[in-house]
């Protein structure tokens, strides 16, 4: 994936985010939320179909206001699925529903989100007091595409962990012969052809890892291999796997079962390596801010520095906490505009320029981060996402504001 996608990808998810955080903290009066998640293969008449049974079916529902308010919830999701021909690429999800809003009252909220990160698996439709976000959540969370190996000399399988789902794929079985050698075979043959067997069954499970692997490679996060000693030593050490996917072998793991369930269990022998891994290149991003904030002249910090480095086409890499949740208030004074940082719930009825001293009272407000976005954008710069679970990604969110940039050239100072 190139730099330009992954920038797209991130900001996809972070538009998710912002979405799932505010469905997540609504609530009904009773089980009046409507959501409905669509898989990419199901037919839009279908879904339609399904609405127009519920919705006859809510007539039965007793409390007037739950069975009014799911009907408007199911007639506003009925509405939305007149845009689609046929479902987006990885699916769809539908959100509808009276919610909460203070002091007795509701307000109709209907939201659709196109294309999560990972395909939606099968239809499912919940309706209830909260909105059904968590499997989304969990897409959202999802990091990297690895391939899986487990493998005696016995059998093997293969597959992928795509996020947090395992998924088998291929599976071998061996004809290696037993330690224990039939009559009338010197102990050297049966040796040499048990050794051939194994050398074969090892040539076979390689082909279909390499199969499956070498044409996701320039997708792939990492391989993972487990067995028992010696098998995936053997394995490793013999150098059957194409030389690429070789080298992208993060580790080797004792696991006791090699059929489907022992790809499970290779995962959570690797789950240290594999959460090392999800902070690795934002652990590279935030060494190299380090450096050149200390030793360097191509660091900058904060929003007010950061933006005005970014409207200057001066910055590399914009570099944003996945966990910043601020607003900017974008106005003009003087001939010039500027922007104030603020947090997501302040509700200002003025505000002081800090450079012309002027008071303020009109402004355009927007999320931080889709504004900075938008400004790296238009001067082709990087945006990188940076997790807060590690030290120095907590940092950026805690020490410097949640926003900092990696310069392309030497400030001088």
């Amino acid at each position: 994936m190139s730099e330009s996608e992954q920038a797209q990808t991130d900001k996809q998810k972070y538009e998710f985010q912002k979405v799932i955080e505010e469905l997540k903290d609504y609530r009904g009066s009773g089980t009046q939320l409507v959501t409905i998640y669509v898989p990419p293969d199901r037919q839009v008449s279908d879904v339609v179909a399904h609405v127009t049974q519920e919705h006859s079916e809510a007539s039965n529902i007793k409390s007037k206001d739950t069975r009014t308010n799911v009907q408007d919830a199911l007639t506003s999701i009925k509405d939305r699925m007149k845009y689609y021909k046929q479902p987006p690429e990885n699916g769809m999800v539908l959100f509808s529903g009276a919610v909460n809003s203070g002091g007795g009252q509701t307000k109709m909220v209907t939201e659709v989100l196109e294309n999560p990160p990972e395909p939606i698996q099968s239809f499912r439709y919940h309706c209830d007091s909260h909105f059904l976000t968590e499997p989304l959540a969990e897409m959202l969370l999802d990091k990297g595409l690895f391939g899986l190996i487990v493998l005696d000399r016995r059998e093997a399988n293969v597959g992928w962990l795509k996020g947090k789902r395992i998924e088998a794929v291929k599976s071998a079985s061996s004809l290696v012969p037993g330690k224990q050698r039939k009559g009338g075979q010197s102990a050297q043959r049966f040796a040499r052809l048990r050794l051939e067997a194994i050398d074969k069954f090892y040539q076979e499970v390689a082909e279909m890892a390499n199969e499956l692997f070498v044409p996701k490679r320039g997708e792939l996060s990492g391989v993972l291999v487990g067995g028992p000693s010696p098998t995936k030593d053997e394995f490793l050490d013999g150098e059957y796997l194409h030389h690429e996917i070789q080298a992208q072998v993060l580790g080797k793991f004792d696991v006791a079962y090699t059929d489907e369930s022992g790809l499970h269990d290779l995962v959570d022998a690797a789950e240290d390596v594999l959460l090392e891994h999800e902070v690795l290149q934002d652990k590279q991003v935030m060494e190299e801010f380090f450096e050149e904030l200390h030793d360097g002249k191509r660091a900058t910090y904060g929003f007010g520095p950061t933006r005005e480095n970014l409207i200057m086409g001066s910055v590399d890499q914009l570099l944003i906490s996945e966990d910043l949740r601020k607003d900017v208030l974008v106005y003009e004074t003087g001939g010039r505009e500027y922007a104030e940082f603020v947090d997501s719930s302040a509700q200002p009825e003025e505000i002081e320029c800090q450079d012309t001293g002027e008071t303020v009272t009109e402004w355009e407000r927007e999320d931080a981060i889709d504004h900075l976005i938008d400004i790296a954008e238009q001067r082709g710069t990087e945006t990188v996402f940076i997790s807060t679970d590690f030290e120095k990604g907590e940092q950026l969110l805690t020490a410097f504001g949640g926003v900092a940039g990696i310069l392309r050239y030497s400030t001088g100072v």
